[in-house]
């Protein structure tokens, strides 16, 4: 073994120490080399005299050269010549960009996208090649970009999901063809539809699953689930439907309802969802005490007071309140005060559960309309919107009477967005009302079908404007036949004749009915009816009318002398002026869910072949009871036919087809006993009652299917000339029965069970009854 000695063991510490100064020296010197020669190659510097561009075949140099942003002769870095790669390459115009220094020259070289063919799609059979091709931006001849290819593909996915079909996908796909051009795929798979298979809610105690399932726009999957689109899973609508809900509460009083969360889960299955809201109902508050103030010397409180159509104890509505406001504030304007604002001040009280109104009506801000703008409307005339405004350029501005403008704009149906925005005017007094309206289709080409045990099927066809020329007037023209009468009836009306809130109407109608069966003969008519109607309130409106016509009574078979008197008169001509005055509330009343109708109509004949005084009037009701799961509905009808001159004939008079169920067609009132078919008279007299009550039975509300129960009692009698034989007396009739109705997506059903209780001999009952009417 070697030893060292201590010389020896010296100079090896001496090596060791210059070796450690080395390495340090030889460290340090590199790491300045690597701080140094970045900053070399930043500040390295380039000026070009000329720039050469290569690969270009549609996009011009000078284009790409502005994209670059490089100027000749200038002075530019390697980070300058960095930034000029990512300007020309995020124009979108070219697939691969290059850009190579070359001494005093540029060189950028491009490879342009190519141009797009043709678009297809593949593997979608729900939604047509028509309508996805509106939803995409992409577009033959363009330019090709991966980046919009992208966004249309997923706008695609969106589609589909609106429908229902959460699993879609859609991939973009490019086919290379000659000339740099490429065809456009889009590859979908559409996917199954999502469907919601339970709609439950927690915390509700006032009102029943079923009721608040009918008030939401989404619904669950039923039987006929392959025709009804609301009950597929659209996660928008479910915001919608927590808005409807709160609606619904807040216009029943229960003014702290709140959706505290809904929650969507799938299925074990993944083919459906279970929805449920959970909500807090809170109290129902009525109307307490309801007062006006104002301190205003034009002002008294009392009349306004009077002028308020609220009753204390009724449920709290905001609707109710904010057209209260509207009513205060036009009765201002009646009395010739501007510039009033009407403020409703509500004070709760916990105990009693009732909330006081104090309706304070004040002086508002000096503001003026100083122009409407109208936008969008490529179709309709700008007078159609215009008379909607209940203001004109210089009146008193009022956001209430904008709001209301908007919605009676959105009610024309004409328009499938409205946005009614007022913005600051040329000075701060003045306000510009802007409206944006966006088109829709308004006219429609129908073909129904329709049946009846009594009329059997018919077919009808028809065609409607609802905004002919763009003017807003309605035009419809229809055919329907059935299996013993044809008809055909064309309706023009104008909302705003001479520029005022009146209606005028005209109609023309030709029928023609083969009665073999029932009366044994035919008829013809052809008549022409001009109308005015005009409001006379809030719920009020007159009509007044001139109808022109003749009718035809002919190829009789039978053996009654007094039908065969009829049609010895020939074709008659009848000449009548009328009026109708109505009286509706329903929908608008105090109570959301109670509404009344009452119509009075007078027809005078003068002038024609026939002289007589018609009267008919109508008495109907609905309300809901039962936390609204019930309704019930009361009808009352009566009519009088008087005949100035001559005897009443038999298409005058009534014969209460479809008044009464329980009966056939021409089965109740005065018939000729003589007759080996004892046929039918009818009378000039009439008088009904019905009563009918429309409640579940049990079955998933989604298939539409609801019970009622109904009674009726009614009878038609006297005539002008009963042959001495007739029995044209006052004898009541009376019926009772069940019905099921069958709300489908073709149309509704009504299949009634009935039982007559009172009737006559001759009568003849009819004890089921199915009518059907649809149209698409």
């Amino acid at each position: 073994m070697t030893r060292l000695t201590g010389n020896a063991l010296g100079g090896m510490e001496r090596l060791k120490g210059f070796a450690a100064r080395a390495v340090f020296l030889i460290l340090f010197v590199t790491s300045m080399a690597f701080a140094v020669l970045p900053t070399q190659a930043n500040a390295q510097s380039y000026r070009f005299t000329q720039v050469e561009i290569n690969g270009n075949q549609r996009v011009d140099g000078a284009t790409i050269l502005t994209y670059a942003g490089i100027n000749r002769g200038e002075t530019v870095s390697a980070a300058a010549l960095n930034q000029a790669y990512q300007n020309i390459i995020n124009s979108g115009l070219f697939e691969n960009v290059l850009i190579t220094p070359r001494g005093n020259t540029l060189v950028i070289e491009v490879e342009e996208y190519p141009t797009i063919n043709v678009i297809n799609f593949e593997g979608n059979r729900r939604i047509g090649d028509d309508v996805l091709s509106t939803i995409v931006q992409s577009q033959s001849r363009r330019v090709y970009s991966p980046t919009l290819a992208e966004q249309d593909a997923a706008t695609l996915v969106q589609a589909y999901q609106q429908e229902g079909r959460l699993a879609a996908t859609v991939t973009p796909k490019i086919i290379r063809r000659s000339n740099n051009r490429v065809d456009l795929v889009f590859e979908i798979v559409e996917g199954d539809v999502i469907e919601i298979e339970r709609l439950s809610f927690i915390g509700n105690r006032a009102y029943s699953e079923r009721r608040l399932r009918r008030v939401l726009e989404t619904k669950q999957a039923g039987l006929l689930r392959r025709l009804v689109r609301a009950d597929t899973f659209i996660a928008d609508r479910i915001e919608f439907d927590k808005q409807v809900l709160r609606d619904f509460y807040m216009s029943r009083g229960y003014i702290d309802f709140q959706v505290l969360s809904v929650t969507s889960e799938l299925t074990r299955s993944r083919d459906a969802f279970l929805i449920a809201f959970n909500i807090q109902e809170g109290q129902q508050f009525t109307f307490g005490e309801v007062t006006v103030s104002s301190d205003l010397p034009q002002i008294d409180p009392d009349v306004y007071l009077d002028a308020l159509d609220i009753k204390s104890g009724k449920a709290y509505s905001p609707t109710i309140v904010e057209n209260n406001l509207a009513r205060l504030e036009r009765l201002a304007v009646q009395q010739g005060v501007d510039f009033v604002r009407v403020d409703p001040r509500v004070s709760r009280n916990d105990r009693d559960l009732t909330l006081d109104v104090e309706f304070v009506v004040s002086r508002g801000e000096r503001i003026f309309v100083e122009r409407i703008d109208i936008e969008g409307n490529s179709t309709t005339l700008d007078r159609v919107i215009r008379r909607q405004f209940d203001t004109v350029e210089g009146d008193p501005f009022n956001a209430r009477q904008i709001r209301e403008t908007a919605e009676r704009i959105r009610a024309l149906g004409f328009f499938s967005n409205v946005s009614v925005e007022a913005r600051e005017g040329s000075t701060p007094s003045d306000v510009i009302v802007d409206v944006d309206v966006e088109e829709q289709p308004t006219g429609s080409l129908s073909f129904g079908l329709s049946y009846s045990v009594t009329n059997g099927a018919g077919l009808t066809a028809g065609f409607t404007e609802r905004n002919f020329l763009g003017r807003g007037q309605f035009l419809s023209f229809q055919i329907g036949t059935a299996s013993d009468n044809a008809n055909s009836e064309i309706v023009f009306a104008e909302p705003a004749f001479l520029g005022r809130d009146v209606r005028f109407r005209f109609a023309a109608r030709y029928a023609v009915s083969d009665n073999q069966d029932s009366f044994q003969f035919q008829t013809r008519n052809i008549s022409i009816s001009p109308s005015l109607e005009f409001p006379t309130g809030e719920y009020g409106r007159v009509g007044v009318r001139y109808t022109l016509g003749q009718d035809d009574v002919f190829n009789y078979n039978g053996a009654s002398t007094i039908i065969a008197a009829d049609v010895a008169n020939d074709t008659r001509t009848k000449s009548a002026l009328g009026y109708s005055l109505i009286h509706d509330t329903r929908g608008r009343g105090l109570d959301p869910n109670s509404g009344v109708l009452l119509r009075f109509n007078q027809d005078f004949g003068v002038g024609g072949d026939v002289d007589y005084i018609e009267t008919t009037a109508l008495l109907a009701a609905e309300t809901k009871v039962l936390n609204e799961e019930v309704t019930l509905r009361a009808e009352f009808e009566g009519g009088l036919l008087h005949m100035l001159n001559g005897d009443s004939r038999i298409t005058d008079r009534y014969f209460l087809n479809g008044k009464i169920r329980g009966f056939e067609n021409n089965g109740i009132g005065p018939r000729d006993l003589s007759t080996p078919s004892e046929e039918a008279l009818g009378g000039n007299m009439f008088a009904v009652a019905r009563f009918e009550a429309e409640f579940p039975i049990g079955v998933v509300e989604e298939y539409g299917i609801s019970g009622g129960v109904f009674a009726d009692f009614g009878t038609v009698w006297s005539l002008d000339n009963d042959g001495g034989f007739i029995d044209d007396s006052l004898n009541l009739r009376s019926s009772v029965g069940v019905s099921v109705f069958w709300d489908t997506a073709l149309g509704p059903l009504r299949f009634n069970f009935s039982r007559a209780l009172a009737k006559q001999s001759y009568d003849r009952t009819q004890n089921f009854d199915l009518t059907i009417s649809t149209r698409f």
